[in-house]
């Protein structure tokens, strides 16, 4: 008997079922759906990856029963990649569209094009991603979902119900979704804006739409110890003196993060800024100089010195920036 397959290569209804105990490590008795083998359009996986137990139960009753799961949290905790690691172990097809002021209704819906076909030109009707999403097995993920444009976020609102169809104006067609698709959103904010000044270009998001969204989790930045442990493990370090140095670069990724929350500086270290710094200290051989060159320059001029002091906190050296001159010898 053969299997049919849909655009993304995926079978069109998931094949097996997994422990969300065994396969995540969770105290939970929940099944999820699951393809037994990955396509193209499913992410890689990262062995290494620390699951935040809220967090992916929430996304996990996304996939198992079609809820819509909008994740919230400050840049930089790993929002999306969560949402793509849970769906990399579920082999789902996973595709992401980041909600920029760029993005338009006729991005997401479609429009015609002029096409050379038979040596003639002629107008055809190209769909936008969401139709296209929409009838096919995958994941699809807006982020940045406090920063679409009103009338995207009008389009997005009529596929946010489960049954919930898409009518093609232009087309006079309706489309309805496949078994499954499953819909996510990250944000900054949680719907009211920015009411921080942390994150300028968030929109008010409707409260009308704001119900239509079953789960809201809200995601934070991992403890000290998870994400040492992360780092060290990504980049295998095992020696004493080495998860020491990992223990002080999270540190002072941490005070960037009370720093941010803060409003005293406005660029943060995530966990994937810690793990290039480790890096490019490999490749340099100079912790300092590798920050310098990973964080630091990204900073604006007048937190430069914020930032540097925070080094020297952790570090017990004084770079430049602080305004610090060290005594002569």
């Amino acid at each position: 008997m053969s299997i049919s397959t849909d655009a993304v290569g995926q079978t069109a209804q998931p094949d097996i079922t997994l422990s969300v105990r065994q396969t995540f490590g969770l105290d939970s008795d929940m099944t999820v759906p699951a393809y037994s083998k990955p396509t193209d359009h499913v992410p890689d996986m990262d062995e290494a990856y620390r699951f935040d137990h809220d967090t992916t139960l929430a996304i996990l009753a996304g996939f198992a029963y079609n809820r819509r799961v909008l994740i919230q949290g400050y840049h930089g905790t790993g929002k999306s990649t969560h949402i793509e690691q849970v769906a990399a172990r579920l082999n789902w097809p996973c595709i992401r569209i980041n909600l920029d002021s760029h993005i338009s209704r006729i991005d997401l819906l479609g429009k015609d094009a002029i096409v050379l076909r038979d040596g003639l030109q002629v107008t055809e009707y190209r769909e936008g991603l969401l139709p296209w999403a929409l009838q096919h097995a995958c994941a699809l993920v807006f982020d940045e979902y406090d920063a679409g444009r009103p009338d995207v976020m009008f389009v997005i609102q009529r596929v946010l119900e489960v049954e919930g169809k898409l009518t093609l104006l232009d087309q006079n067609r309706v489309i309805r979704p496949h078994p499954a698709f499953r819909l996510f959103a990250t944000a900054n904010t949680i719907g009211l804006g920015d009411t921080s000044g942390l994150y300028h270009g968030t929109q008010q998001i409707n409260q009308g739409q704001m119900d239509r969204w079953n789960i809201v989790a809200t995601l934070n930045y991992l403890p000290h110890d998870a994400e040492v442990e992360i780092v060290t493990a990504k980049l295998g370090l095992t020696s004493e003196a080495e998860q020491t140095k990992v223990s002080a670069m999270v540190r002072l990724a941490d005070l960037t993060r009370q720093g941010f929350i803060a409003g005293d500086i406005s660029t943060v270290m995530s966990p994937r800024t810690v793990i290039t710094w480790a890096e490019n200290e490999k490749i340099f051989g100079d912790t300092a100089f590798a920050f310098r060159m990973t964080f630091l320059n990204k900073c604006d001029e007048l937190e430069r010195p914020t930032v540097a002091e925070y080094y020297q906190r952790c570090f017990g050296t004084e770079l430049p920036e602080t305004g610090v001159r060290s005594p002569l010898a």
